[in-house]
Protein backbone atom coordinates (compact mmCIF):
# COMPACT_ATOMS: atom_id res chain seq x y z
CA UNK A 1 0.00 0.00 0.00
CA UNK A 2 1.29 3.44 -0.93
CA UNK A 3 -0.06 6.55 0.74
CA UNK A 4 0.28 10.08 -0.58
CA UNK A 5 -0.69 12.91 1.75
CA UNK A 6 -1.37 16.42 0.52
CA UNK A 7 -3.28 19.58 1.33
CA UNK A 8 -1.10 21.16 3.97
CA UNK A 9 -0.24 24.84 3.98
CA UNK A 10 -0.19 28.07 5.91
CA UNK A 11 -3.45 29.24 7.47
CA UNK A 12 -4.45 31.79 10.06
CA UNK A 13 -5.83 30.68 13.40
CA UNK A 14 -9.54 30.05 13.08
CA UNK A 15 -9.21 29.00 9.45
CA UNK A 16 -9.70 25.65 7.75
CA UNK A 17 -7.75 23.14 5.70
CA UNK A 18 -8.57 19.79 4.19
CA UNK A 19 -5.89 17.15 4.02
CA UNK A 20 -6.06 14.28 1.56
CA UNK A 21 -4.47 10.86 1.67
CA UNK A 22 -4.59 8.97 -1.60
CA UNK A 23 -4.12 5.23 -1.28
CA UNK A 24 -2.84 2.97 -4.03
CA UNK A 25 -1.87 -0.64 -4.26
CA UNK A 26 -3.66 -3.31 -2.29
CA UNK A 27 -6.38 -1.61 -0.29
CA UNK A 28 -9.81 -2.64 0.85
CA UNK A 29 -12.63 -2.28 3.27
CA UNK A 30 -10.79 -4.13 6.01
CA UNK A 31 -8.06 -1.49 6.18
CA UNK A 32 -7.83 0.87 9.12
CA UNK A 33 -6.81 4.40 8.16
CA UNK A 34 -5.42 7.03 10.47
CA UNK A 35 -3.96 10.50 10.73
CA UNK A 36 -1.07 11.31 13.05
CA UNK A 37 0.87 14.51 13.50
CA UNK A 38 4.24 15.57 14.78
CA UNK A 39 4.93 19.08 15.98
CA UNK A 40 8.48 20.47 16.16
CA UNK A 41 10.33 19.00 19.10
CA UNK A 42 7.48 16.69 20.03
CA UNK A 43 6.65 13.06 19.54
CA UNK A 44 4.23 11.91 16.90
CA UNK A 45 0.66 11.82 18.20
CA UNK A 46 -2.62 10.33 17.13
CA UNK A 47 -5.21 12.58 15.50
CA UNK A 48 -8.00 10.45 14.01
CA UNK A 49 -8.72 6.96 12.69
CA UNK A 50 -11.47 4.89 11.17
CA UNK A 51 -11.99 1.67 9.30
CA UNK A 52 -12.14 2.21 5.56
CA UNK A 53 -15.57 0.57 5.38
CA UNK A 54 -17.06 2.82 8.04
CA UNK A 55 -18.06 2.48 11.65
CA UNK A 56 -16.68 4.46 14.55
CA UNK A 57 -14.29 7.32 13.90
CA UNK A 58 -11.82 7.92 16.72
CA UNK A 59 -10.45 11.37 17.50
CA UNK A 60 -7.91 12.82 19.82
CA UNK A 61 -9.73 14.87 22.45
CA UNK A 62 -8.12 18.14 21.40
CA UNK A 63 -9.52 17.90 17.86
CA UNK A 64 -13.01 16.58 18.60
CA UNK A 65 -15.65 18.88 17.19
CA UNK A 66 -13.12 20.62 14.94
CA UNK A 67 -11.69 17.85 12.75
CA UNK A 68 -13.62 15.35 10.66
CA UNK A 69 -12.20 12.27 8.98
CA UNK A 70 -13.98 10.91 5.93
CA UNK A 71 -13.30 8.81 2.85
CA UNK A 72 -14.17 8.71 -0.82
CA UNK A 73 -14.35 5.18 -2.18
CA UNK A 74 -14.29 6.26 -5.79
CA UNK A 75 -11.12 8.26 -5.29
CA UNK A 76 -9.58 5.76 -2.85
CA UNK A 77 -8.84 8.73 -0.65
CA UNK A 78 -9.35 9.63 2.98
CA UNK A 79 -9.68 13.21 4.12
CA UNK A 80 -9.13 15.19 7.27
CA UNK A 81 -11.24 18.32 7.35
CA UNK A 82 -9.74 20.68 9.90
CA UNK A 83 -11.81 23.63 11.07
CA UNK A 84 -11.20 26.31 13.69
CA UNK A 85 -7.50 25.65 13.50
CA UNK A 86 -5.32 26.66 16.41
CA UNK A 87 -1.65 27.54 16.63
CA UNK A 88 -1.06 24.27 18.48
CA UNK A 89 -2.33 22.31 15.48
CA UNK A 90 0.88 23.25 13.67
CA UNK A 91 2.63 20.01 12.73
CA UNK A 92 3.53 17.63 9.97
CA UNK A 93 0.49 15.46 9.38
CA UNK A 94 0.91 11.84 8.33
CA UNK A 95 -1.62 9.37 7.06
CA UNK A 96 -1.21 5.74 7.98
CA UNK A 97 -2.87 2.42 7.28
CA UNK A 98 -2.96 -1.16 8.38
CA UNK A 99 -4.85 -4.25 7.31
CA UNK A 100 -4.69 -5.66 10.80
CA UNK A 101 -7.93 -5.84 12.68
CA UNK A 102 -7.55 -3.18 15.34
CA UNK A 103 -9.54 -3.00 18.52
CA UNK A 104 -10.47 0.31 20.07
CA UNK A 105 -7.56 0.41 22.51
CA UNK A 106 -4.99 -0.02 19.74
CA UNK A 107 -6.08 2.52 17.15
CA UNK A 108 -4.32 5.33 18.98
CA UNK A 109 -0.82 3.87 18.76
CA UNK A 110 1.43 4.49 15.78
CA UNK A 111 2.82 0.99 16.33
CA UNK A 112 -0.49 -0.38 15.06
CA UNK A 113 0.04 0.95 11.55
CA UNK A 114 2.21 -0.59 8.86
CA UNK A 115 2.03 1.87 6.01
CA UNK A 116 2.83 5.57 6.15
CA UNK A 117 2.61 8.50 3.81
CA UNK A 118 5.32 11.12 3.52
CA UNK A 119 3.63 13.83 5.58
CA UNK A 120 2.24 17.24 4.78
CA UNK A 121 3.06 20.39 6.75
CA UNK A 122 0.31 22.42 8.37
CA UNK A 123 1.31 25.79 9.78
CA UNK A 124 -1.21 27.82 11.74
CA UNK A 125 -0.28 31.42 12.38
CA UNK A 126 -1.56 33.09 15.52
Amino acid sequence: VQLQASGGGLVQAGGSLRLSCAASGRTGSRYFMAWFRQAPGKEREFVAARRWSGGTTYYQNSVKGRFTMSRDNAENTVYLQMNRLKFEDTAIYYCAATERGLIASTVYSDLSYDYWGQGTLVTVSS
